[in-house]
């Protein structure tokens, strides 16, 4: 495989890892709340292992990122920087905001290295799209994954209506959208999964403040 097909497949496959967090464009920002003390954490599954394994590509983190292992498995979490929205907590599919992460990935090959940092993302219409800055150079993509947010766990703190709220989503699963599975197809002649496919879970935790009324 070429230099330029492995750093392509560096950047195919942190995609469907940080897709969930990172947007292309503003959000609606009206009666949104904001998110502090929160953190991200994207765990893989052994079917996105293997597609690693296939290309010999290792994951890592930049810091402030982190690696997390445990028997569940790898997973690398992000801490937010900033972010905003509506958690939607009656139903979390209709969740929507935007959101800056710190630290990145770093995708090495036996050919090339991809770098991703500067995440900033929107999440809408349960769909989130992507802009990054890799290797020097601010990218954007359109949504590759789609978050099943009824699959996952919600657990939120009781407090006094309109007051400051810890949230957390545990382990939602994260299948490809068409369109990713169609130019991963395209880039490399055959796509290992389709839309059905769980590539990962994610985790997030953080402070959520109602915006005031």
């Amino acid at each position: 495989m070429s230099a330029t097909r492995r750093s392509v497949l560096g950047a195919a496959m942190a995609a469907p890892l940080l897709a969930q967090f990172t947007g292309t464009a503003a959000a609606d920002t009206a009666g949104l709340g904001t998110v502090s003390d929160g953190w991200i954490e994207v765990r893989w599954t052994e079917r996105a292992q293997a597609l690693l394994d296939r290309f010999q590509a290792v994951v890592e983190p930049v810091a402030p990122a982190r690696l997390v292992e445990d028997a569940k498995g790898k997973a690398i979490r992000f801490p937010v920087r900033s972010g905003q929205g509506d958690p939607a907590l009656a139903d979390p599919q209709r969740a929507h905001g935007d959101a800056r992460l710190g630290g990145g990935v770093q995708v090495r090959t036996p050919d090339a290295t991809v770098r991703v940092t500067d995440l900033e993302g929107v999440l809408r219409d349960g769909l989130a799209s992507g802009k990054a800055v890799a290797n020097g150079v601010e990218v954007g993509h359109r949504a590759v994954v789609r978050p099943e947010w009824h699959e996952g766990v919600l657990r939120t703190e009781s407090v006094p209506l309109g007051e400051p709220m810890r949230v957390r989503i545990a382990d939602v699963p994260l299948r490809p959208t068409p369109e990713m599975v169609e130019a991963f197809a395209g880039t490399f002649g055959k796509a290992d999964f389709t839309t059905a496919t769980v590539l990962g879970h994610v985790t997030a935790e953080g402070v959520y403040t109602p915006p005031k009324a």
